[in-house]
């Protein structure tokens, strides 16, 4: 691998955001899912949490196109679920917050939310929303500020602008310069794993549910 490819590796690398990520329920279009894993990596997210749980949606496997995922499946794991129950374990067992878009008496503004701490976020079927289920399982809601007449945003817009508001927030606490999440020996690994995927030019256009 040429030097300078060498230096991009790392520099993404030295900005990855270990405690911030994304949880997509039953959404079914996969332009929209490669829309919002471009987002992901854009932002330094290392995983997303892929939910299938209604029966309409249900599926066993994922497949992207290599112009709807751009790339990005290669560098953010995915993680397909049918089980709510298994999805949101092993979603707590790694971040200490869970955030739902939705519109409801308690919600909050996105800008009032903390997302520099570890958090996932979560967004709902592009018709239907977040189930109730799993609004069940959240630590509480909140809600894109608008001022249009149309009060609802595409899934990947929404998503886009949520993670980039994520984004300035923890760009001012340093997290992608002086502050990295990740240590030294956890740099140093993602880099192997990396370097492995790159050379092995693994086909990533299928995600299998756990």
């Amino acid at each position: 691998m040429e030097e300078k490819r060498v230096k991009r590796f790392k520099e993404v690398i030295h900005r990855r955001q270990p405690g911030l990520t994304v949880i997509l329920e039953n959404v079914h279009d996969q332009h929209n899912i490669g829309a919002v894993l471009r987002t992901c990596d854009s932002v330094g997210i290392m995983e997303v949490f892929v939910l299938q749980s209604i029966e309409d949606f249900k599926v066993t496997k994922v497949t992207l196109g290599k112009r709807t995922s751009a790339g990005a499946r290669k560098w953010v794991d995915v993680h397909l679920y049918n089980d709510i129950e298994k999805c949101f374990a092993h979603i707590r067992s790694k971040y200490d917050k869970v955030y739902a878009t939705h519109l409801g008496t308690d919600s909050k503004s996105l800008h009032e939310l903390d997302l520099t701490e570890s958090v996932a976020l979560l967004f709902g079927n592009e018709e239907r929303g977040v189930s109730q289920e799993a609004l069940d399982k959240c630590d509480g809601n909140f809600i894109i500020p608008q001022a249009g007449f149309i009060k609802s945003l595409n899934i990947s817009v929404a998503a886009a602008v949520t993670l980039y508001e994520a984004y300035r927030q923890r760009d001012v606490k340093g997290f992608y310069t002086d502050n990295p999440l990740l240590n030294e020996k956890e740099q140093a690994d993602l880099f192997t794993e990396y370097l492995r995927r790159h050379d092995e030019r693994v086909n990533n256009k299928h995600i299998e549910a756990s």
